[in-house]
């Protein structure tokens, strides 16, 4: 075959890439039946731990628990579950293999319940899923969450998998920032993301020696998210939700001890410095904004934040206290970022797909009318994750 007949390399490429950007065209949350109110929570976690005698802990864990302004949070792990693994409350004795295969079970039949939320709402069907992208930190496993997921919802065997794994909270933004690269270089692609978060894998008991430790115990909770994304809407079916305009990253130097996770045989483990936390955020997420929007000429300093809807990951309420006071936010702008963490409490990488569904919920019914916005989730490393979003205007008011 002569070389004249054969279309060149650019031109493949052409060919190849969406024509417009990534857009967000659906989403679905979920969480596991069992239910326990943060008032609750602290008596709930010494008796099934029964370590009741511990009450300078308990006392502490109280303070922890006030100090999250979390309301309720959701677990996959019952008190019956825990009784049959009293292995789980103490660090000294392996527990990895156990925790690993209640999670292996239960992770992607809760990630399918999201994900089924999320296609129903973009009104394809799920064979037309050409990517999976699956973001978690409770399993350790291959195969994995993403193919178990993948026969749960009856994907295509063609189906492009991808597995992120420990990103910890900035694993939804994560998740998303590589599913617009999918997206847009992959004409006609369909990218569900699905996180999905057990706590099983993190689950301890109280230990006079690290009281610190409480903190997790206090502000994580379960639950999946999941995502459609894809470029070029085919109309009257899909309708866009948001345009992902750019997508960023951001490790700030000389932090990496701040935030840690490692999988031990005890289980996940790590160590999160609140009082060095808690700031951290607040101190570097201006120049992130600066440095996004700058890259593509919209905006210039002196910029009104107030300007833009937000999509944050809440991590605890100190941190969007922080983030405010620093952008000086109007009250309300990070009300889509409190809500979840009250409802539902700090569910690592589920939560910032919650906080983007609930800012989509809130903007239909409440008729906001930003455009611009701004997704940020934070993560070890210590790392900022940042994506621009544009609202899709005719959609505003639509119940979808």
């Amino acid at each position: 075959m002569g070389s004249t007949t054969l279309p060149s390399v650019g031109e493949i490429r052409r060919l190849q890439r969406a024509e417009g950007p990534a857009a967000i065209l659906a989403v679905g949350t979920a969480n596991p039946p069992n239910c326990v109110s943060q008032e609750e929570y602290p008596d709930y976690y010494f008796r099934i731990t029964k370590s009741q005698h511990l009450t300078d802990l308990k006392q502490k864990l109280k303070s922890f628990c006030q100090m999250t302004s979390t309301e309720k949070r959701y677990f996959h792990h019952t008190e019956e579950l825990l009784e049959d693994h009293p292995n789980f409350f103490c660090r000294g004795i392996p527990s990895l293999d156990a925790r690993l295969e209640i999670a292996a079970a239960a992770a992607p039949e809760l990630a399918a319940s999201a994900a089924a939320k999320a296609i129903a709402k973009w009104g394809r069907q799920a064979t037309d899923i050409t990517h999976l992208v699956v973001g978690t930190n409770s399993g350790a496993q291959a195969p994995a969450v993403d193919l178990r997921l993948a026969s749960l919802l009856g994907l295509r065997a063609s189906v492009c998998r991808t597995m992120l794994n420990l990103n910890g909270c900035s694993a939804g933004a994560a998740s998303l920032r590589l599913a617009k690269d999918l997206a847009e270089n992959n004409r006609g692609a369909r990218v569900l993301v699905a996180c999905v978060e057990l706590t099983v894998v993190a689950f301890h008991g109280p230990e006079e020696a690290y009281p610190h430790k409480l903190i997790s115990q206090a502000v994580f909770g379960d639950g999946a998210g999941a995502v459609i994304v894809g470029a070029d809407a085919v109309h009257p079916i899909e309708r866009p939700l948001f345009e992902m305009v750019s997508a960023s990253q951001t490790t700030i130097p000389a932090t990496d001890g701040v935030l840690t996770m490692q999988l031990t045989e005890a289980g996940l483990d790590g160590h999160i410095f609140t009082k060095e936390l808690i700031p951290l955020a607040a101190q570097h997420i201006e120049q992130c904004l600066m440095d996004a929007f700058q890259q593509l000429g919209i905006m210039n300093g002196g910029t009104n934040w107030n300007d833009l809807f937000f999509v944050v990951h809440p991590g605890i309420r100190g941190i969007m206290d922080h983030i405010q006071r620093a952008l000086r936010l109007d009250p309300g702008k990070l009300a889509a970022s409190r809500t979840v963490l009250s409802e539902y409490g700090n569910m690592l990488g589920a939560t910032l797909i919650f906080v983007l569904d609930e800012q989509r919920r809130q903007m239909e019914e409440d008729g906001e009318t930003g455009e611009w916005g701004v997704m940020m989730g934070f993560g070890p490393g210590f790392t900022v994750e940042t994506m621009l979003l544009h609202a899709v205007a005719r959609n505003l008011h639509n119940k979808n």
